[in-house]
């Protein structure tokens, strides 16, 4: 076998299981989006991993008819609500936790790594008591109040450790000129936080957009559901109709992948900030 450049041979074993990986991620998306071009006859008789023989959008009609944007409306507004609350908290909890370094910081910071190590699952039951008790029950808040209260934990983990990183001289010069924390906080700490804060913003609405479990316990009617909830319209007592049912899932997918794309670049720096230490 003849050697690179440097006397490094390729490496053939890796490149197959990259290549075997890439097929692992896109077929499913090839298949999603295919399947969603059929006919609800044709899915049944077609190969599943060929093009369509007769292209339709008679899906994509049939979710924007079923209410998909009063369910896009409702997922829109709890995953707004949701990050918008948790960047405010989790940015102003890790500012003070990094900059107080006092043992009762560390112990709130203790108090939320506890927080992760909770899975959703376990607080189902409290957390359905608590809400019938406030009146929220069947009510987007419902969705919304529980959904803040378990991202805040990862978030100020992230956040946390990007500020450990900005240097404490850029604080203390502030300081001297002047400036009060909260000055520090949103005209220093937040600017050079953006890749962190946006991050924590896709991460959180990631999970919020594609949760199922509380807007499952914790709402009923019908105008109270978010997009994951909407499936439902698209299975019958006897059969689903599986071309609608992935159009839906392509619909409430792009947004988060505009999300992403917008947010790319910022994301990777957060995620990779501090590696090289």
């Amino acid at each position: 076998m003849l050697k690179k450049k440097g006397g490094r041979r390729p490496n053939v074993l890796g490149g197959l299981l990259g290549w075997l990986w890439l097929l692992v991620a896109v077929v499913p998306i090839y298949y999603i989006i295919v399947t969603s071009l059929r006919s609800q006859a044709d899915y049944y008789i077609e190969n599943p991993l060929a093009l369509p023989s007769n292209p339709t959008l008679r899906a994509y009609i049939t979710v924007f008819e079923n209410n998909f944007w009063m369910y896009f409306a409702n997922s829109v507004l709890v995953t707004g609500a949701t990050v918008a609350v948790v960047l405010v908290i989790a940015f102003m909890a890790s500012y003070v936790i990094v900059r107080s370094r006092t043992r009762f910081s560390d112990r709130i910071f203790a108090m939320f790594l506890l927080g992760i190590a909770i899975p959703i699952q376990a607080t189902i039951v409290p957390v359905y008591y608590l809400i019938v008790q406030m009146g929220l029950y069947d009510s987007l808040w419902a969705i919304i109040l529980p959904s803040i209260a378990f991202a805040i934990p990862i978030s100020v983990l992230i956040l946390t450790n990007f500020l450990r990183d900005v240097p404490r001289e850029l604080f203390e010069s502030m300081k001297v000129d002047g400036a009060t924390d909260w000055q520090m906080l949103w005209r220093l700490a937040a600017p050079l936080c953006k890749p962190a804060l946006v991050t924590v913003g896709i991460y959180d609405a990631l999970n919020v957009w594609n949760g199922f479990l509380f807007p499952l316990i914790l709402t009923q009617s019908a105008n109270k559901r978010v997009l994951p909830l909407s499936l439902w319209n698209f299975q019958g007592s006897f059969s689903s109709d599986t071309p609608a049912i992935l159009a839906a899932v392509v619909l409430s997918a792009l947004p988060l992948i505009v999300a992403y794309t917008l947010g790319r670049r910022q994301m990777v720096a957060g995620l990779t900030a501090g590696v090289g230490k």
